[in-house]
């Protein structure tokens, strides 16, 4: 039974996929433990949002080769919707409408 504890974001608690996959890598839990709780709250909105379980789990590699390799939120992401302590920027907010107007 693993015992590690790994730390979650603000809003978006840890998967057991994601905490897995950081186990297995010490370099790039290390540099997880190193970033802010909004900053993993961004990772694991980012790799949770995709409905379909392949895009997921190419999120979770994405998720150690890119922390290895310096980044410290997830490229070209929107941004955690679900956060209630900020409303959603007007910027977001438009594309939000614009991607729900084309699921219609």
């Amino acid at each position: 039974m693993d015992t590690t504890t790994i730390s979650g974001g603000t809003v978006h608690k840890l998967t057991s996929d994601i905490k897995t996959a950081l186990s297995k890598d010490q370099k790039a839990l290390t540099i997880w433990e190193s970033l802010t709780p909004l900053a993993r709250n961004e990772w694991i909105c980012w790799i949770t949002f995709p409905k379909k379980a392949d895009t997921r789990k190419e999120h979770i590699k994405r998720l150690i080769s890119e922390l290895k390799e310096g980044m410290r939120r997830p490229c070209c992401w929107l941004g955690c919707i679900h956060r209630k302590d900020k409303a959603i920027s007007p910027s977001v907010q438009s594309i939000l409408n614009r991607r729900s107007k084309g699921k219609a």
